[in-house]
């Protein structure tokens, strides 16, 4: 059984956070990420960076935290026993983008490891993981290559794993209130450790390094698309789907709040702009309903 090297995947996350913002902040074409270094009294702290206003990111994220603590809360345990008793470390890299051009994607991604010890036993760990997409105006060639960089991060590690953690994904990003998923899918994995260490930390690495790859070409392609005030209206309308999803269903945001992590850090990924509107569905026929009838429904991207 190989070792848990805990020092090398915060060394692996430090990086991702440099690499990503370093990219994103290259399309935008001249903003940059503000960062914010904090320590939680609870113990451990983070590096969070978000940048706002820029000539194509409305306002995003990318955030590192590393937390760890004698005892989890009661809320980590209740499905996880043998975690009690255990002091644990929680480490990641977590990130929202939110475009200003309804033409541009929010995305999401992350990747984390959990461990869990206690003297004279074996560690108790995972990674977790994934990213997805959420359009507000569809476009179905992007839709194939978001899939298709996800299927080459899978495919070093078996020909199932690409659509086990696709799957995976469209189950997860399900609003069940509105009964609709929240965007186009990717992947998603969690409580991740039957490989091994070394295989596991390696397909983690993989998935977080394919999240630029899918996305950055995304955004160099529709960035300087022309948009509407009505466009820009149902972006924001769309958004509120984000935040509902977020706040109820979200697994990292609802352990970040339990746990005593940093609110200012958990709650970055709320766009800054809004709007909900009482039974509101689009007219038939157009661009905006074509959204819910042709993306937002299980596709097998790469079928078609």
């Amino acid at each position: 059984m190989s070792q848990v090297d805990i020092a090398a995947v915060k060394a692996y996350l430090l990086a991702l956070q440099d690499d990503i913002c370093s990219q994103l902040e290259t399309e935008d074409g001249g903003t940059s990420f503000v960062e914010d270094a904090w320590e939680r009294p609870a113990g451990g702290g983070g590096r969070t960076r978000v940048i706002a206003n820029g000539a194509v990111l409305e306002q995003g994220g990318v955030n590192f935290s590393h937390v760890f603590g004698d005892q989890l809360p009661p809320s980590a345990t209740a499905q996880r026993p043998e975690l009690a008793g255990r002091s644990f470390q929680a480490m990641g890299v977590s990130l929202v983008i939110h475009p200003h051009n309804p033409m541009v994607p929010t995305s999401h991604a992350n990747v984390r490891f959990f461990v869990a010890e206690k003297a004279g036993e074996e560690p108790v760990w995972w990674f977790g993981g994934g990213f997805d997409l959420t359009p507000y105006y569809g476009f179905e060639q992007d839709c194939v290559e978001w899939h298709r960089t996800a299927k080459a991060a899978c495919d070093p590690f078996g020909e199932d794993v690409y659509h086990r953690y696709k799957q995976w994904c469209d189950e997860y990003f399900f609003l069940k209130h509105r009964n609709e998923p929240r965007g186009v899918g990717g992947l998603f994995f969690d409580d991740l450790n039957e490989w091994g260490f070394d295989q596991t930390f390696a397909f983690m690495r993989s998935v977080g390094d394919h999240y630029i790859k899918a996305y950055r070409p995304i955004i160099a392609k529709r960035k300087a698309l022309h948009f509407t005030e009505t466009q820009r209206d149902f972006q924001l309308y769309r958004r509120g789907r984000y935040v509902e999803f977020n706040l109820v269903y979200d697994r990292g945001t609802l352990f970040g709040l339990q746990s005593g992590g940093r609110t200012e850090s958990i709650l970055m990924s709320l766009p800054p702009l809004v709007k909900w509107r009482y039974n509101w569905q689009p007219a038939a026929g157009t661009e905006e309903a074509r959204l819910y009838t042709d993306f937002l429904r299980p596709r097998d991207w790469l079928a078609e």
